[in-house]
């Protein structure tokens, strides 16, 4: 574990970026490309990102070149966004509508996140003995599996409350009343789309900065939970059971949501403090 300052949470090294993927070679190749990204960065007049200084004191004031201008859609959630790598089915809007007020578990893993069989029908039974009701985005390419990975009739007995779709226009999901709780990665886009709508987090991170966006959500902010594997190093059914009835009950993680949503759309409202960067910048460009 390494700490960069004491303002900020210590990373575990084995979970850098250059660590979690591939065999050596592919290591070498990430690992000499964040090289080259650093020493270009050392050039840069303006380094911009995509959070708020509320959100990251320790970090902004360890890097002050560093200069947040986010979160960037926290005031235009509404708005069509574009970049995806899956078309979109906005279908699942019209569910939502139909479902109560935070009721609705939304799970979405982002583009890269691959599960093997076994954890990936964990994943479908734990949401199915929740006995809640879910938005599950499942990619095509989500598992390792060619042909249908869910268990054996999972899709008939959650008809009547589970909605799976290949890929979910978030920013509008996140925002809709019904949702209950984001079930993610942790990818920095998404972590910044449930904070800016004030929604509880249940963290299952993948790779690279995910985990320590996992340490910001559930040690920093109190926001979420982790979940816990087994000796197998399987989540277990049970265990997301047990999660996910445990973050929907929790009125301080809701309290403390709502008050990361308010900071969020603080900063980029007027006079917030990524407002006037990103005005700054502007007009750096324009001069």
């Amino acid at each position: 574990m390494i700490e960069l300052a004491p303002t900020m949470p210590a990373m575990d090294t084995a979970n850098f970026v250059w660590a979690c993927l591939g065999d050596f070679t592919t290591q070498k190749i990430i690992f000499d490309l964040m090289v080259k990204t650093n020493e270009a960065a050392k050039m840069a007049d303006r380094i911009i990102s995509n959070s708020a200084y509320d959100l990251e004191p320790g970090a902004f004031s360890f890097a002050p070149n560093i200069l947040p201008i986010g979160p960037l859609l926290a005031s235009n959630r509404l708005g069509d966004q574009l970049g995806y790598f899956w078309p979109e089915d906005s279908t699942c809007l019209k569910w939502l509508d139909q479902q109560p007020p935070k009721s609705v578990v939304y799970v979405a893993f982002g583009s890269f996140t691959v599960f093997d069989k076994t954890q990936f029908q964990e994943l479908a039974q734990g949401l199915e003995i929740s006995n809640r009701s879910f938005l599950w985005v499942v990619r095509p390419d989500i598992t390792t599996e060619t042909s249908d990975a869910y268990p054996e009739g999972f899709q008939e007995r959650v008809a009547t409350r589970g909605r799976m779709v290949g890929w979910a226009p978030q920013q509008k999901v996140l925002s809709h009343p019904s949702i209950s709780c984001f079930l993610s990665h942790c990818g920095w886009n998404s972590t910044m789309e449930g904070v800016s709508n004030g929604v509880p987090f249940l963290c299952w991170p993948y790779f690279a900065d995910q985990f320590l966006n996992e340490t910001y959500i559930c040690d920093v902010w109190k926001v979420g939970l982790k979940f816990d594997k087994n000796k197998c190093g399987i989540i277990t059914r049970e265990e997301i059971k047990n999660k996910v009835e445990t973050v929907i009950g929790d009125e301080k993680i809701k309290v403390r949501a709502a008050e990361l949503k308010r900071l969020a759309t603080q900063n980029v409202g007027e006079a917030g403090y990524s407002s006037e960067n990103f005005k700054n910048f502007i007009e750096w460009i324009k001069s």
